[in-house]
C-alpha cells in the first residue's frame, strides 16, 4: 500500500450531483436561462465551478459577466443546500477508516471551490484526520494542472513514488499523470469507464474495498 492516497471529492468520495444540479438550475432560473436535467450535469462538472457555469449557460450567453452572475447566485444557494442529498458513496467511510487505522496518510484534491470542499469533508468525514484538504483556490490552476498534488506532496513530505491518486474522471487521471503519481480510476462516479480507460491508469476499481488491495 502507498504511504499517501489523494482522493478527488465529487464523484469519488461523495455523490454531490443532485445538489450541484439543483443549485445550478436555481441560478439559471434566477437569471432567466433554461435549466438542465440532473443527468446532464455528470458531464458538466469536474473542471471547477466557473467551467460548470460556462457549460450550463446557453452557448450564446457564455460571457464573463454571466459567469460572475451565476457564481453569485449559485454560491448563496449551494451554501445552504449542499448537503440536502449529498452522501458518501457505498463503502467510502469504511475505506477511509480502515486506511487511517493502517497508518496510510489521506488527502483530498478537488476542483470544487475550497470553502465548499472543506465544509463537506468536515461534515461527512469528521473522524478522518486528513493530512491536507484542497479545493480550487484563487491563483492556483485547477486540475488537471498538478499544482494541487505538488502542494500536498510538500505538506506531507511524501515522494511521488509513494502516492496513489484516486478519482472518477479523465481530469483526475490526467492530473495523476501530470504529477507523476500512480492513478486509480473509480467506476461509481460521474463519468463512464471508457473515459478513464482513455488515460490508461494503473488501476480501475468498481468498489471502494478494492482500493485496500492496491500495493
Amino acid at each position: 500500500m502507498k504511504k499517501l492516497i489523494i482522493f478527488d471529492l465529487d464523484g469519488t468520495l461523495l455523490n454531490t450531483i443532485a445538489d450541484l444540479a439543483q443549485s445550478v438550475n436555481y441560478a439559471l432560473s434566477k437569471l432567466g436561462f433554461p435549466t438542465h436535467k440532473e443527468s446532464a450535469y455528470n458531464f458538466m462538472v469536474g473542471n471547477g465551478i466557473n467551467k460548470l457555469f460556462e457549460r450550463a449557460l446557453p452557448e450564446h450567453r457564455r460571457s464573463k459577466e454571466n459567469i460572475i452572475r451565476m457564481r453569485q447566485e449559485f454560491l448563496s444557494y449551494y451554501g445552504k443546500h449542499n448537503m440536502d442529498k449529498t452522501r458518501p458513496y457505498p463503502g467510502i467511510s469504511k475505506l477511509l477508516q480502515t486506511l487511517q487505522q493502517r497508518g496510510t496518510m489521506l488527502a483530498v484534491a478537488s476542483n470544487k471551490y475550497h470553502e465548499g470542499t472543506k465544509k463537506l469533508i468536515d461534515f461527512y468525514f469528521p473522524e478522518i484526520n486528513f493530512a491536507a484538504v484542497y479545493g480550487q483556490r484563487e491563483r492556483i490552476l485547477p486540475k488537471p494542472d498538478p499544482t494541487v498534488v505538488f502542494d500536498i506532496m510538500n505538506d506531507t513530505g511524501i515522494p511521488k513514488e509513494e502516492i496513489l491518486y484516486v478519482g472518477d474522471s479523465g481530469v483526475d487521471m490526467q492530473t495523476a499523470k501530470n504529477a507523476g503519481v500512480t492513478a486509480c480510476g473509480v467506476t461509481w462516479g460521474f463519468r463512464p469507464i471508457e473515459e478513464l480507460q482513455m488515460f490508461n491508469p494503473e488501476y480501475i476499481v468498481d468498489t471502494a474495498e478494492e482500493i485496500l488491495s492496491i500495493e
